[in-house]
């Protein structure tokens, strides 16, 4: 794998995140099974077939890649990998299985811990965020494409939050900073509507994993945005560690930054 190579991987986890959507959407319409994780988190058909679809794929056509993905059986010996998959075949299973609408497939590429590719889709809704290092960030819906940058507004910010994941150190960050509004969404759309100037700032002050934010990440950062940890430090990835422990923020502008 090398960099000249990452338009022909876009155009593949495009394609791919456009197929696992079609499988998504099939269990979707219909009566399915909720299981639960050690860690209590919901698990559907829905998930597995997706990773299925999108691990096996592209462990085929990049062998040469590691590859980080929520319900596949992690290896070791990614660590060893300059470049490296990481992949939620099914961000948002709480909103799926509340049948809301507000769930994503992400899938990101990293490169020394970097993430260096981005790709989103929303499957109710057809949408797609993408982007490649140094080359932007783009949606595109209906075969429409258009290039996305964050928001200039540092007056009147508006706020996504997450839908399923309550805080009261984020209550206490919106009424301090005086936010009046403020939108729940699901899943990595937060990310992207930051991306699409749709709103300013995004923080996250609870538990994610690797594979939650590393595709958000380069999309909001194409977009023109700011990402970092909690504490401001750069977020890496194919880390040996996969939680990240200290929360995170996507903000347009450093004007915009929060403080509690």
């Amino acid at each position: 794998m090398d960099f000249t190579q990452l338009p022909d991987v876009l155009k593949t986890a495009k394609y791919l995140a456009g197929e696992a959507s079609k499988e998504i959407l099939g269990v979707y319409a219909k009566d399915f099974s909720v299981y639960f994780k050690e860690d209590a988190s919901p698990l559907t058909e829905a998930d597995r077939k997706s990773n299925e679809l999108i691990v096996s794929a592209l462990r085929g056509k990049y062998p040469e890649c590691a590859i980080l993905a929520e319900e596949s059986e992690d290896r070791p010996d990614r660590l060893n990998n300059d470049w490296c998959f990481i992949i939620d075949p099914l961000d948002g299973t709480k909103e799926f299985v509340k049948k809301n609408d507000e769930f994503t497939i992400n899938i990101a590429l990293s490169y020394k811990g970097k993430p260096v590719l981005g790709v989103i889709h929303i499957p109710v809704t057809g949408e797609i965020y993408y982007a490649v290092k140094g080359m932007g960030a783009y949606y595109e819906k209906d075969g429409k494409r258009e290039k996305i940058t964050v928001s200039s507004r540092i007056k009147d910010i508006r706020m996504v939050r997450s839908l399923s994941h309550k805080s009261k150190r984020l209550d206490e960050l919106i009424e301090k900073n005086g936010i009046k509004n403020v939108k729940a969404v699901g899943s990595a759309i937060k990310g992207c509507l930051v991306a699409k100037g749709e709103a300013e700032v995004y923080y996250r002050f609870g538990y994610s994993m690797e594979w939650d934010t590393a595709a958000m990440h380069c999309i909001v950062e194409e977009a023109g945005g700011i990402f970092r940890q909690m504490d401001d430090s750069e977020m890496t990835y194919n880390r040996l560690n996969c939680l990240n422990e200290k929360g995170f923020y996507a903000i347009n502008n450093l004007q915009n930054k929060l403080t509690l």
